[in-house]
């Protein structure tokens, strides 16, 4: 298939690519253009952000997550009926997992989609030596191809007029655009990084339609475009997911509904895992915890992803006939399975507020950041995965649980400080702070859908 592309990096965090990317993804959109926002790794915000740009999903692209076979069929996927695809990057562009070398690094993913690398540079502090930094990331991959930059917080006309002439002696890498220092075109941040754009509403708009500004003033689109344009065509078939699961024994029988938390308690999802879940046989009922007072009608099954349950914690714990039916509904048998913030909504209690108590787990927040990719293996049956079922998943937080005696865990590795175990399973419960994209283990919703199915 061919469809235009380009990838968005830069040097380091914190040089801008966010702006960049959202504010190029609003001004394409507002051309007329169908725009397909994707991201580089596993963060879930900034694609929240993508989704308002864009006014389609924001979708991860995460080599180890999904695996790097799967990286150019889910842009296809992602980008079906699009005119250009726009990627955005993670952290410095040669940065990989821990250990890995230059793997699920935005260079990586660049060179396994076959597209262009813009760069964006954060100019603030410096002037002519912006070539020599532009050579060396140009230069130091041959098979990356960086086709163009952009400067960033440029602070004058006479300062950008310095930068392009020190480009211009470097030779090779044209300059894409320059943006002026604009503090007030930002997102707030907290203690995981930004707010979501599903805790923000209105204001999270108006930051969109301030990058898209930002960037329609100060990027040569047309040239931008003309990059994307000359990518090659891809020749991997889209991602299926009723192909995934046809190739798993097919879909469950009799459209159990899997009521999916949602709202901005609950975030965090990849737009995989719920298509993986509809493709498995589910009627998907998405439900705000925040707001509904009781699950959606016939729920057979609940999937609670990720998001900040502590910042919502008195409102969470203030609905006390949903927390009920949780309970109950876990009582019953029916398959529970909670990523992170669900796993803090099913224990005792968070931060001393009274939760779903489905688990024997009281959570708390601390100062330490948990963070990093995990290869976990499931030690024992549970509805989301059988026993020495391996995954692929990534922990970002900083709550703690502390368990009753005797707890069964739901995942182990082996961490640098020696074996690891992690979540909590039951009968009924698979829950954990281990973020999956279900693209790389389809069978664990199936077998959730199947469990569901037999509830229904």
């Amino acid at each position: 298939m061919d469809i235009p592309r380009v990838v968005i990096a830069a040097p380091a965090s914190g040089s801008g690519k966010t702006t960049v990317a959202t504010g190029l993804m609003a001004a394409l959109s507002a051309r007329g253009l169908a725009v397909s926002p994707h991201k580089v790794g596993p963060d879930y915000i900034d694609p929240g952000y993508h989704a308002l740009a864009a006014g389609r999903p924001g979708r991860n692209l995460d080599a180890f997550l999904s695996g790097p076979e799967r990286l150019a069929p889910l842009l296809l996927h992602g980008a079906a009926g699009a005119d250009v695809a726009v990627v955005e990057g993670v952290m410095g562009m040669f940065d990989g997992a821990a250990g890995r070398g230059e793997f699920a690094s935005t260079a990586h993913v660049a060179k396994v989609l076959r597209a262009p690398v813009v760069l964006v540079v954060d100019a603030s502090s410096q002037s002519r030596s912006v070539a020599a930094l532009v050579h060396g990331f140009a230069s130091w991959d041959p098979q990356v191809r960086l086709g163009g930059v952009i400067l960033n917080r440029v602070a004058s006309d006479r300062h950008e007029q310095l930068l392009r002439e020190a480009l211009e002696e470097g030779g090779g890498v044209p300059v894409l655009g320059a943006l002026r220092r604009r503090p007030e075109v930002a997102t707030p941040s907290r203690h995981l990084g930004l707010v979501p754009a599903a805790e923000r509403d209105a204001e999270a708009l108006r930051a969109v339609r301030d990058m898209g500004e930002l960037v329609r003033a100060g990027v040569d689109l047309d040239a931008l475009l003309a990059l994307a344009r000359s990518a090659p065509p891809l020749s991997e078939p889209p991602w299926s997911a009723a192909t995934e699961i046809a190739g798993r024994g097919g879909p469950a029988a009799g459209r159990p509904v899997v009521a999916l938390a949602s709202g901005a308690a609950f975030s965090f999802s990849y737009a995989e895992n719920a298509e993986l879940l509809a493709a498995a046989g589910a009627e998907v009922a998405p439900f705000d915890p925040l707001r509904d007072r009781a699950l959606p009608p016939g729920t057979a099954g609940l999937v609670i992803g990720g998001g900040f349950p502590e910042v919502y914690a008195e409102q969470l714990s203030a609905n006390a006939p949903l927390r009920a039916q949780v309970a109950a509904l876990a009582a019953s048998g029916a398959p529970l399975a909670a990523e992170c913030a669900g796993l803090l909504y099913l224990g005792r209690s968070l931060d001393g507020l009274p939760m779903c108590g489905v688990l024997e787990v009281d959570a708390r927040m601390t100062e330490r950041l948990t963070l990093g990719y995990r290869e976990a293996v499931a030690l024992s049956d549970s509805p989301l995965a059988v026993s020495g079922t391996r995954v692929h998943g990534h922990e970002f937080h900083r709550t703690v649980c502390e368990p009753a005696a005797g707890a069964a865990a739901a995942w182990g590795w082996r961490a640098a400080d020696g074996p690891r175990l992690e979540g909590f399973t039951g009968p009924s419960v698979h829950a954990s702070y281990l973020h999956l994209h279900w693209s790389g283990a389809p069978e664990l919703p199936l077998r959730l859908v199947r469990q569901a199915a037999r509830q229904h």
